[in-house]
C-alpha cells in the first residue's frame, strides 16, 4: 500500500510505502483458507449428489428390469397355456373334418364359377347369360343355434340367406332377389323382396327401395319371378350347395382361425 505524505515542496510529495502488519496478513491467508475449504465442500457436495443420484438410477433402473422380465414370464406363460389349448382344438377338428363331395361334385358339373376367398366369409356363385351377369351371393354360417327349444332340442334349421342378382353388362341396370333357403323338395327357397335398380350407384346405396314383400305382390307375378329364377340357374342343387357350403365355409374358417391364433401365441 502506498501512502500519501505531506508535500516536500509545491510540486512533490514525500510517498511513504505503507507496510502491512503481521495481524493484518494474517487475516488474509485465513479467509483465502476459509474460501478454499467452502468450494471444496461445495465440490464434495455436488460431487455426493451426482453419485448418489446415479446409484438411485441405476437401482430404478435394476427394479424396471426385473419387472419388465417377471411380467414376460408371466405374459408368456399365459400365451404358451392358451397356445396348448388352441393346439389341442385345431388337432381335432382337423380331424373331424372331411371333404364335403356333394360340394365337389356340384362344381364338376355346373356352369357357374364359385368364387371362395380364403379368410372371407362371403361366397358367390357367378355365371353369364349373354349380355347378363348372374351371380349368387352367401355367408359362411354356424351349424349351431344360441336358442334351443324345449327339451334342449334345437329348433329348425333357419336355411341360408341368399341374393340372386342378375345385371346388364352394358347397361349397369338389373334387378336382385333376396331369398332364403328352406328345407323341402318341391321348392328349396323363398324370395323375401324383390329390389330393381338402374345404375350401379342405385344397386349400391343403402337408402334405396328394397321392393314389396314378396308375399304382396300378384300371384301371377310371383310365379313369373319363380320362372325366371329357375331359367337364369336357381335350382334345388343350387340350394343344396348354398347350405352345405355356407357350413363347410364356417368350419374351415374356425380352422384357420385356430391356426392362426396358436402360431400368434407360440411367436
Amino acid at each position: 500500500w502506498l501512502k500519501l505524505i505531506a508535500p516536500v515542496s509545491h510540486h512533490s510529495f514525500l510517498i511513504v510505502a505503507a507496510i502491512p502488519c503481521t495481524r493484518t496478513l494474517a487475516m488474509l491467508g485465513l479467509a483465502r483458507v476459509t474460501a478454499s475449504r467452502a468450494l471444496l465442500r461445495r465440490g464434495e457436495a455436488a460431487a455426493a449428489a451426482a453419485l448418489r443420484g446415479h446409484v438411485v438410477g441405476r437401482q430404478a433402473a435394476a427394479a424396471a428390469a426385473i419387472v419388465a422380465s417377471q411380467q414376460q414370464r408371466c405374459f408368456a406363460g399365459a400365451a404358451g397355456k392358451v397356445a396348448k389349448v388352441l393346439e389341442a382344438e385345431l388337432k381335432h377338428e382337423e380331424a373331424e373334418l372331411q371333404p364335403n363331395k356333394s360340394v365337389k361334385d356340384f362344381l364338376a358339373k355346373s356352369d357357374f364359377k364359385f368364387v371362395d376367398t380364403e379368410g372371407d366369409v362371403n361366397m358367390m356363385l357367378e355365371r353369364q347369360a349373354g349380355d347378363k351377369i348372374v351371380r349368387i351371393e352367401w355367408q359362411a354360417r354356424s351349424p349351431f343355434d344360441a336358442e334351443m327349444g324345449e327339451e334342449g332340442e334345437a329348433p329348425p334349421d333357419e336355411g341360408t340367406d341368399f341374393s340372386v342378382t342378375v345385371e346388364s353388362k352394358s347397361k349397369g341396370s338389373g334387378i336382385i332377389f333376396y331369398c332364403f333357403t328352406e328345407a323341402g323338395e318341391d321348392s328349396r327357397y323363398i324370395i323375401g323382396n324383390v329390389k330393381a335398380f338402374k345404375s350401379t350407384e342405385e344397386k349400391e346405396s343403402v337408402s334405396g327401395y328394397n321392393g314389396p314383400e314378396f308375399d304382396d305382390v300378384d300371384e301371377k307375378l310371383q310365379e313369373a319371378f319363380d320362372e325366371y329364377l329357375a331359367e337364369v340357374g336357381v335350382s334345388n342343387q343350387v340350394c343344396d350347395f348354398i347350405d352345405e357350403s355356407s357350413l363347410d365355409k364356417e368350419q374351415r374358417e374356425y380352422i384357420r382361425w385356430l391356426r392362426i391364433s396358436k402360431d400368434f401365441l407360440e411367436s
